[in-house]
């Protein structure tokens, strides 16, 4: 049995890293998503105040509810714990990594570098595909892979999950001998006429950046055909990388298929079971306010622009660290602000929304776990992407999706074709103009970076790309930014310690790539 002890010493690097009861019956099908007019917000930041993180703040007061904030149980340290060994469990088992890099250079949003030096024994068991890290105080955290839902923590004392494990079967024809995007094989066409070649090739040199970029993964789409590609050493096309945040993105895509299949509207009241009893203001929640990040549910994240450390533990890290069943703890949390009033990431929206996702499929009948690769996979060529679960089963759409860059790259594509696949409505019409469009509660407190469905929108302007592009966007610096005006999909993956200057390089490829791409006309 091969097993690795990994020496305390070599776990001592410090990363820095931009961020990242009563169902409703099935609706009757409706392709068109119609985007209502939002009700009028109340006293938005004003554009020009002098402070507007001050008077978001101030506005945000203005409107929060009467709820109490119950922080998670247990130590923190045993969380940062169990989110390492998932971390090393996940690059090791999954993406293919030496377990001596992946301590030093991935994971770094839910296990902070600082926090791993506390481990004092370190065990990655081949063979049962396990990590078990233990504590000075005796505590130990493990991981362990299961088939195809990937590597799961376990609770402290337990040494198995609450679910069974599946393989998940994949309806797609051999890759090596199927045109992309449904396949592998690439066309060997001219070059587009239209594009500067030679500033092109500088963009990809650019954006896979210098060595402490550590990219992994960068593929460059122009009207769904690839035109530049580069992955770091040992990774393929077929490698699966962490992909965090990215992961959300997928989930409102999700919520789309069932959208567009009847299953959900996208302006109905969320069913959640644990919101529908007498009196409970949740049930106004929409489906659409949940994927606008906008839900108003009351928890703390690293990311709320008045988060105190010192309060404790982060719910946001909870969902992924505590072993728990998430779809359960979030769906009793209580509401902080009604509704589409104000924008906070916090992964309890995204958890929502996986909910409503398994919720939808056992009311019809179907396998769960199965699910996103048959009803979207399958329809678009990704064969190797691991959506990862709690104990329970939950899939945790928040962020512990696995594809590779090519794989995020036909997603995009999906976006980028309005929800068409090869002349199939995969996404509702006008979905795509829903997630694109700045949430009306992040607008209202001044920051018009979020969109629908879980995207990321450049309404500041803050991205050196014109205001119309959009994308999915993940810890350590994973990325698929859309720009329609252009045609183009850009996929940027890598180690979470290179994040800083992988996102430098990727700026600067996006500013040659817009002198490169001519607009569409």
């Amino acid at each position: 049995m091969r097993k690795t002890v990994l020496g305390v010493a070599l776990l001592l690097v410090v990363g820095v890293a931009d961020g990242c009861g009563t169902e409703s019956p099935p609706q009757p099908p409706d392709t068109a998503v119609t985007m209502p007019m939002d009700p009028p917000l109340p006293d938005p930041v004003p554009p020009d105040a002098p402070d507007p993180v001050a008077a978001m703040l101030a506005r945000d007061a203005a409107l929060e509810l009467p709820t109490q904030y119950t922080p998670p149980p247990g130590e923190a340290l045993h969380h940062y714990t169990a989110a390492f060994a998932t971390i090393l469990c996940n690059a090791v088992f999954i993406t293919g990594l030496e377990p001596h890099d992946a301590a030093a250079t991935v994971g770094g949003f839910t296990s902070p570098f600082e926090q791993r030096h506390f481990v004092v024994d370190t065990v990655v068991d081949y063979a049962d595909q396990r990590v078990t890290l233990t504590l000075p105080d005796g505590v130990k955290r493990t991981a362990k892979r299961y088939k195809d839902q990937g590597c799961v923590p376990s609770p402290i004392g337990e040494d198995s999950v609450h679910f069974t494990p599946s393989a998940i079967a994949r309806t797609l024809p051999p890759a090596e001998t199927t045109a992309w995007p449904m396949g592998d094989v690439v066309a060997d066409e001219p070059w587009p006429a239209e594009i500067d070649r030679q500033r092109f090739e500088e963009a990809m040199d650019v954006g896979f950046g210098p060595p402490e970029a550590m990219t992994l993964g960068l593929v460059v789409t122009y009207r769904g055909r690839i035109l530049g590609e580069r992955y770091g050493e040992g990774i393929g096309i077929h490698t699966p990388l962490e992909s965090w945040s990215m992961t959300k993105s997928l989930t409102g895509t999700l919520i789309a298929v069932l959208i567009q299949r009847g299953v959900y509207t996208l302006w109905q009241p969320a069913p959640i079971p644990e919101w529908q009893g007498p009196g409970d203001t949740r049930a106004q929640i929409r489906i659409g306010d949940i994927m606008r990040m906008s839900s108003g549910i009351r928890i703390r994240a690293p990311q709320d622009p008045d988060f105190d450390p010192s309060r404790g533990y982060a719910d946001h890290l909870y969902l992924y660290t505590g072993a728990i069943d998430s779809y359960k703890y979030a769906a009793t949390r209580p509401q902080q602000w009604p509704p589409n009033t104000v924008g906070r990431y916090r992964n309890t929206d995204p958890v929502l929304a996986s909910y409503l996702v398994r919720l939808a499929v056992e009311r019809l009948g179907d396998e769960y776990h199965s699910f996103p690769q048959r009803a979207l996979f399958d329809r678009i060529g990704v064969r190797d992407a691991i959506i990862e679960t709690d104990p329970y089963g939950n899939l945790l759409g928040q962020g512990t999706g696995f594809l590779p860059a090519r794989d995020w790259a036909r997603l995009g594509n999906l976006y980028l074709q309005d929800g068409v696949w090869n002349g199939d409505r995969v996404l509702p019409e006008g979905y795509v103009a829903y997630a694109a469009t700045p949430a009306p509660a992040w607008v209202a407190d001044g920051r018009p970076v979020y969109g629908g469905g879980f995207l990321w929108v450049n309404g500041d302007g803050g991205w050196p790309l014109p205001n119309s592009a959009y994308g999915f966007r993940g810890a350590g610096g994973q990325s698929t930014t859309v720009v329609p005006s252009h045609g183009l999909v850009i996929v940027r993956l890598g180690k979470y310690v290179g994040a800083r200057a992988g996102g430098r390089a990727l700026n600067r490829a996006f500013e040659l790539l817009m002198e490169a791409v001519p607009p569409l006309s």
